[in-house]
């Protein structure tokens, strides 16, 4: 088949999980069909600057067909506009228009492109429901898009604008229980076809934390790993491990991993070593105690999957669900509300060496059980054949 996704950013650099679930969706679909990505030429996500050069490219043995971003996001623009539609849902079809142009990545010559050339694809993969690439291309192909969301609770899945893209899909994929609940119950879409899938976890075989220990000089730490910023609660987790410090005397160091786009607090226990090579990534999160994931607001989190491929308990908000999910369901993590369960799974996975190591089992067999590839790719080409099938 012909199969081309639509996501707002691509490419190996690009630090994001909705972006690297495509590549290697992508990447593992070519295997099989011809596969080509539309997406815009922009590497970061806060203006969307232009970065990578407009046309066409190959990838790991995929075709990418960039777009460029025609307007940046101004933020005295959009900041009062995302504000408005915060506080009302229900605002003018004028508003919701200048918002996601503003939300970006504002790529109409994408838009134009799926109009015009929609017959030449037999399935559309539309990834990630929040952007102007999704919005605005939807309603040109929904009827052979198979929507993967990735979808969480928060404000925007409310806005009213989103109605119209979810009920223009002909299936869904979903990456968790979680997730299809949700979107069932917020769009009514239950009797749509959908699957309910994640993604393979690959992780490397000569993984060594030590290594990774000896070169940073590390010991006793916790490790985040992803973008650092205020979506991710990032800041609160700064807060509660400096306070976490203060309560308790030991020499546990919290470890960063990706691109900071908001302030890190100066301490001797915090170390930021920015964006990493793969290798440094999976060595450090050998090497860690925990993984750490402070976010409310997560569709899947392959952070935490390669964590527990990787024999790594997990430590999580257990606020969002998906993340909550996944530590009861596996048996090998745990979750915080607050500042004082916060301290106490931290407290916990010190003092409970045997147990936590019993955790880092569990986590690795869950992943093993729900979590390969061939199990994965099985279920994407049923759903290419279904999507197929209904357009006939």
């Amino acid at each position: 088949m012909k199969v081309t996704f639509i996501n707002q950013r691509y490419g190996l650099e690009v630090n994001g999980g909705s972006e690297l679930y495509t590549r290697q969706i992508a990447e593992h679909m070519a295997l099989e069909h011809e596969v080509e990505v539309l997406t815009s030429c922009s590497l970061e996500y806060v203006k969307w600057s232009n970065y990578y050069e407009e046309g066409e490219s190959v990838i790991n043995g995929v075709k990418v067909r960039r777009f460029p971003t025609r307007r940046e996001r101004i933020p005295k623009i959009f900041t009062p506009l995302d504000e408005e539609m915060h506080r009302n849902y229900d605002v003018s079809e004028e508003q919701s228009n200048q918002w996601i142009d503003q939300m970006g990545p504002y790529c109409p010559d994408l838009i134009e492109y799926v109009r015009s050339h929609q017959q030449d694809y037999d399935v559309f993969i539309v990834v990630t429901y929040l952007y102007y690439p999704a919005v605005r291309s939807m309603p040109h192909i929904g009827y052979k898009a198979i929507f993967v969301p990735t979808a969480h609770q928060e404000p925007y899945l409310h806005f009213k604008m989103y109605q119209e893209v979810f009920h223009a899909a002909k299936a869904f994929v979903y990456l968790t229980e979680e997730e299809k609940k949700l979107v069932q119950k917020q769009f009514g879409v239950e009797q749509v076809p959908c699957d309910v899938m994640g993604v393979g976890i690959d992780v490397p075989k000569d993984v060594s934390g030590s290594a990774f220990k000896e070169k940073y000089k590390l010991d006793n730490y916790i490790i985040y790993v992803g973008r650092i910023d205020l979506g991710k609660d990032c800041p609160r987790m700064f807060q509660y491990f400096l306070e976490y410090k203060k309560r308790n005397k030991n020499n546990l160091k919290l470890v960063l991993m990706g691109k900071a786009v908001i302030d890190i607090p100066k301490s001797k226990d915090i170390i930021s070593l920015g964006f990493v090579s793969e290798e440094d990534k999976f060595n450090g999160i050998q090497g860690a105690r925990a993984l750490i994931l402070p976010s409310k607001f997560e569709s899947l989190s392959i952070s935490v999957l390669e964590a527990m491929a990787l024999h790594k308990p997990v430590i999580v908000n257990g606020i969002c669900d998906v993340l909550k999910g996944h530590c009861l369901k596996s048996n090998g993590g745990l979750y915080y509300k607050g500042f004082f369960e916060f301290e106490a799974c931290l407290n916990y996975m010190l003092n409970h060496e045997e147990i936590w190591n019993q955790m880092g089992e569990n986590a690795k067999k869950y992943v093993d059980e729900y979590f390969q590839w061939n199990v994965i790719m099985d279920k994407f080409n049923h759903m290419l054949e279904l999507v197929c099938d209904e357009i006939q």
